[in-house]
This record gives structure tokens, C-alpha cells and sequence, in this order.
């Protein structure tokens, strides 16, 4: 299968970038092709509801950032894999920005399933993260594939490897 993963945490070696990297190798042995977009790197404006999409775009958005490198690959994935750090209880801005520019496109045309991989300092802020990532998997018509979580003292652990390997395992 074709696996973008969007990974966005500005920390390079940070513990949401250690659960994307796992994933990736985890996904590569098991014979998937895989990209990794550090989407923290990225500018990627918001939305800006202006429609011109839905217009006189024709399906093509209007701000000509890098959300343009995003679009062939959204477009091709057939695993769409979010990597987010939660600083505040939802998916942060890095990932946010590029889910809501998919707005011109509505959904990724080939994506069949999707898995979320978040970390966070704090235990139980992650409900709000959840919610967000059940409404995208259902109004795509995706399947989730699995979430994993990682609080202070669970990030890079075996513990966490192995739940990430079990998620990878339902592709």
C-alpha cells in the first residue's frame, strides 16, 4: 500500500517524530511504500473559505504554498497516517492546516484507511484529538486503522513500538 504519514511536531528528534519514524520502518519491512512529510517544515496556510475552489478553481485552491508538494501525494495515498503532538488538547496547527486544505478536494481520493499516532506531556488531553480524527475517518468514509497515545512516561518505550507494530498489523 501507498502510506503518507503527516508528521507534525517542530521537535526533529521529539517523540511524535520517534512514533512516525517507527511506524515508517515498521510499515517498510512489512513491504508498504512510505513517505514521510514533516509538515512542521512546511508553510501551509489555513483555509481561507474564499470558495474559489468550488468556483472558478475548478477543485484547485487559490494560495499557491507548499500545500502544493501535499496534494500528488494526498492524492495517491491509500494510508493517510496523522502524527500529532498535542500541545492543547486537539490536533495541533501543523497537522490542522493540511487537513483543512483538503477542503478543495473534499476527501483523498484513493485514502482507504487512516491511523493517528499522538504524544503529549500530560495524560487524558487526548479526547479532543480523538473526536477531530473519528469526524475526518467518517467523513471520508475511511476506516481507522488505530490510534496510538504516548504520555511522558510512555514515549519511546518498547511498549509503544509494539502497539504501533499491532496498527501497522491491520493495514
Amino acid at each position: 500500500m501507498n502510506i503518507l504519514i503527516l508528521q507534525g511536531s517542530p521537535r526533529a528528534n521529539g517523540n511524535t517524530a520517534w512514533m512516525a519514524e517507527e511506524y515508517k520502518k515498521a510499515a517498510e519491512a512489512a513491504g508498504h511504500q512510505v513517505t514521510l512529510v514533516n509538515v512542521s517544515r512546511k508553510k501551509i496556510a489555513g483555509c481561507l473559505a474564499c470558495e474559489y475552489c468550488h468556483n472558478k478553481g475548478n477543485g484547485a485552491c487559490i494560495q499557491k504554498d507548499d500545500m502544493q508538494e501535499l496534494y500528488p501525494l494526498m492524492a495517491e495515498a491509500e494510508v493517510l497516517v496523522l502524527a500529532a503532538p498535542i500541545y492543547y488538547f486537539t490536533l495541533c496547527a501543523q497537522i490542522q492546516a493540511p487537513i483543512q486544505r483538503m477542503y478543495c478536494v473534499n476527501s483523498p481520493a484513493k485514502v482507504k484507511k487512516m491511523a493517528l499516532l499522538m504524544s503529549s506531556y500530560s495524560p487524558n488531553v487526548y479526547s479532543g484529538a480523538t473526536a477531530e480524527y473519528h469526524d475526518i475517518c467518517n467523513y471520508w468514509g475511511v476506516e481507522d486503522s488505530g490510534i496510538v497515545t504516548a504520555k511522558i512516561d510512555e514515549q519511546k518505550t518498547d511498549d509503544i513500538k509494539q502497539k504501533i507494530l499491532a496498527i501497522v498489523g491491520n493495514l
